[in-house]
């Protein structure tokens, strides 16, 4: 049997656009990987976990559940690679246990919470303790460690990244997160969909349009409602503008981490003038809370759409010579070409969304779900390293100028918002934002609040593999191995 025979042979549950399908452990622990099938996420709520998976040539999300008799499911992990920081997540959260999984450590939790599984039906209480994190073991002849953070010169996210080298040459990469865990999930439960969003679009700041757009459209899923056709055409901007300038800060940065500050400098300016045109157009600089469950909460006017094109034209003006700087320094291609290389059997077995996954030749892009990218304009990378990264970002870049130019000047008139009907239900939506695909899921009670949800973020699939791609590499190619990869530490924390 498939593995969409066997989601689909238990009960179907409601869910829009993609039912859920509610399996026993045996048809639950037989999911096993297949062709052109992906594992998108694991979460849970009380009595139950959810699995999320990607039916590639469908191009339709599978949704299959569980039930946690006594706290218990059997594990995914032995099969699905992936789902190991998931199952890890889930104890932390939930207080479901994976059996059999293939990483039992606490993730998320320190042992510095007041609650014990707090998304769990009964937290248990419990005083802080300051025990000593669980590592992986030192192996190896002349094999030492060096502790990195979680904190970092300059501005950035709190993580651990514990090595084991070997002379200069790492031989293991081990990345601890949940230092900014902010509860949430939590937060958002007994909300009504309009008031939650707030949380949505500060799961992971440089992506809030994304989180914010697909929270928006499982609501509105939930609820049976679609935005306006204006502000489907504001929102779509808005996701390719913060697509450009978040490729613009990564072109730069990498640069910045190979000592090239000029490639620095210049994305740096360029992204800088974006910003201001964001701030003058939508209000905000990130355009954070202007896209709501039901539509959008500014308009655009015609002084703000010019802003935008004259930051555009600015920013189109520099990329192909950004790239033949780029191109022509041979000291900084001796760092970017075969640096970070990822395997294609990791890449296969993790199935990473957005630049990560296209620069290593995976060819997917959830705007392919919604028919805002048809398959001839899906660009792809074959080197899978840094150099293929930094690329596959600059080709990115120039295709969301050519969305941006063909959509601002013929946004259709019409209403911003509509009316969100109090009631309940179930929805699911999946969102390409600049790391990749965000997929938000929620069920509504009979009033229209937040019964249970997961806003799950791309980098979830991605530290797993930076914490391979380092591997043989020098411990001076770190920063740009990860900078190429620039995993949310915010959005995986929750």
């Amino acid at each position: 049997m498939t593995l969409r025979a066997t989601i689909e042979s238990g009960q179907r549950l409601g869910c829009t656009p993609w039912p859920r399908f509610l399996l026993d452990a045996r048809r639950w622990s037989s999911l096993a990987p297949a062709p052109g099938v992906t594992l998108l996420g694991l979460w849970g709520e009380p009595g139950f976990a959810h699995a999320a998976f990607l039916d590639e040539a469908r191009l339709e999300v599978l949704l299959a559940s569980v039930p946690a008799e006594e706290g218990r499911i059997p594990a995914l992990s032995p099969l699905w690679p992936a789902a190991a920081l998931f199952e890890r997540a889930l104890m932390d959260l939930w207080g479901i246990m994976a059996e059999g999984g293939t990483d039992a450590r606490p993730f998320l939790d320190h042992g510095r919470w007041p609650l014990l599984a707090p998304l769990s039906a009964r937290p248990a209480a419990r005083a802080p303790e300051a025990t000593p994190l669980e590592f992986l073991p030192v192996a190896g002849e002349g094999v030492h460690v060096i502790p990195v953070g979680p904190i970092h010169a300059g501005v950035i996210e709190p993580g651990h990244f514990r090595f084991h080298v070997q002379g200069e040459i790492i031989v293991r990469l081990e990345v601890l997160l949940g230092y900014v865990h902010k509860g949430t999930l939590s937060l958002m439960q007994g909300k009504p969909p309009r008031a939650a969003a707030r949380f949505a679009a500060r799961l992971s700041g440089d992506t809030t349009v994304a989180h914010s757009l697909a929270f928006a459209r499982a609501a509105e899923a939930a609820l049976g409602v679609e935005a306006p056709p204006r502000a489907l055409a504001l929102r779509a901007a808005m996701l390719e503008l913060e697509r450009l300038h978040n490729h613009l800060n990564d072109l730069g940065f990498i640069a910045n981490d190979a000592a090239f500050a000029a490639i620095h400098a210049r994305c740096g300016w360029l992204r800088e003038g974006l910003l201001r045109a964001q701030r003058d157009a939508l209000g905000h600089r990130l355009m954070m809370d202007r896209v709501l469950p039901g539509g959008v909460a500014q308009d655009l006017t015609p002084e703000g759409i010019a802003a935008l094109l004259a930051a555009l034209a600015a920013i189109e003006g520099e990329l192909p010579a950004l790239l033949a700087l780029y191109g022509s320094h041979a000291s900084l291609q001796d760092r970017v070409l075969g640096t970070g290389i990822m395997e294609p059997w990791l890449v296969a077995g993790f199935a990473p969304g957005g630049v990560v996954g296209r620069a290593a030749g995976r060819g997917f892009d959830a705007r392919l779900l919604t028919g805002e990218l048809v398959p001839e304009a899906l660009i792809t990378q074959a080197g899978a390293d840094v150099d293929a990264r930094w690329r596959q970002r600059h080709a990115e870049a120039l295709q969301s100028i050519a969305f941006l130019r063909e959509l601002l000047p013929r946004l259709p008139e019409g209403e911003l918002t509509v009316h969100l009907p109090p009631r309940g239900g179930e929805g699911v939506a999946l969102v390409e934002g600049f790391r990749g695909e965000c997929l938000a899921w929620m069920r509504l009670d009979g009033a229209g609040g937040i019964e249970a949800c997961m806003l799950r973020d791309p980098s979830w699939l991605h530290w797993p593999l930076l914490e391979a791609a380092v591997i043989g590499n020098i411990v001076a190619d770190f920063p740009l191995i990860n900078k190429s990869i620039n995993g949310s530490y915010s959005g995986v924390d929750l």
